[in-house]
């Protein structure tokens, strides 16, 4: 499926995602909210999410998870204790709110009335916005104690944010993610990022989703950043599905395989049966992004997708 990437003349043309966008709105399947990154969903997006979510379910049947469900904010404490800030301090999304009297609360809304900063009668709140659906279940493992023989597979699912504006209609701030999260041995959890590898490529393929399967990356910040950016390359921690989606050169990273090590043990104390520290690796799905995936290769009309897609999806 193609969109135009033409402008009214005399303006500069659209980029491939912003013609996507532009296409996302104009079918009604985005809502604009007057800021990038950030949309309403109509009944058939949903739709489709819903039957993404449930296609992966049944996918992830095999592993037995057990299943967390959080809202989309972490404790303070949580947050600052991951290291999330000294990696990504560029997408992290902290709140605050007012905590003043009532002489604090007029001189706030003066400001306000003057179209000026207001935000020093703002305090740290003692939650932040979740950056990945991941993250609040370690300290709830941990404080379980030691896992049982075998380790453990926790399939969890957040709306999550990353400050990252954009005119891609793939880079929202507020997005949706679900992972599949195993906790275990070295060789467990390896294993287990081996057979998602290809179980997730098997699956694309039945959503009729074109795609590699690419060494990867995350978006670490600064110096420091390019640093450890290499070593998970070095170490191949992360593969990375890229389905085109707002363009083709630019592909969109729509799952993810991936081995954290012991990165999260040396946060918690996540213990194996016999004590030693565990390892942690993830399957994780970007379920906006596969979903305007599948909008962009099969249309706006899920009713008219094929056969073979729509079973993969509905069952």
């Amino acid at each position: 499926m193609t969109h135009e990437t033409l402008a009214p003349e005399g303006e500069t043309p659209l980029s491939p995602a912003a013609a996507y966008r532009a296409a996302l709105l104009d079918a009604g399947l985005l809502i604009p909210t007057g800021v990038d990154g950030l949309y309403g969903r109509s009944e058939t997006y949903e739709q489709v999410v819903t039957a993404l979510e449930q296609s992966i379910t049944r996918l992830s049947a095999a592993d037995r998870p057990e299943q967390m469900r959080f809202p989309p904010l972490l404790s303070r404490q949580d947050f600052l204790a991951s290291g999330y800030l000294k990696g990504f301090p560029h997408l992290a999304g902290t709140i605050s709110c007012f905590c003043g009297n009532e002489a604090d609360h007029r001189r706030m809304l003066a400001c306000i009335g003057e179209g000026e900063d207001f935000s020093q009668f703002q305090q740290p709140a003692d939650v932040v916005v979740t950056p990945a659906a991941c993250y609040p279940i370690y300290p709830v493992i941990a404080r379980r104690g030691p896992l049982q023989a075998g380790g453990l597979v926790v399939d969890v699912s957040s709306w999550c944010f990353r400050h990252e504006p954009s005119v891609d209609p793939c880079r929202m701030q507020m997005f949706r993610m679900r992972e599949n999260v195993r906790i275990g041995t070295p060789d467990e959890v390896v294993a287990f990022r081996n057979r998602w590898l290809e179980r997730g490529a098997a699956w694309l393929e039945r959503l009729g989703l074109p795609f590699e399967a690419a060494l990867a990356n995350d978006p670490f910040f600064g110096r420091a950043g390019k640093l450890m950016a290499d070593g998970q390359r070095d170490q191949e921690l992360k593969f990375e599905m890229l389905v085109p989606v707002g363009s083709v050169e630019e592909p969109t990273a729509c799952m993810s395989c991936n081995l954290h090590m012991t990165h999260f043990s040396e946060i918690w104390p996540l213990t194996t049966a016999d004590g030693a520290m565990a390892h942690t690796g993830c399957v994780a799905f970007g379920i906006d992004r596969l979903t305007l995936a599948l909008f962009r290769h099969h249309g706006f009309t899920p009713t008219s997708w094929p056969a073979a897609v729509r079973a993969a999806l509905f069952g």
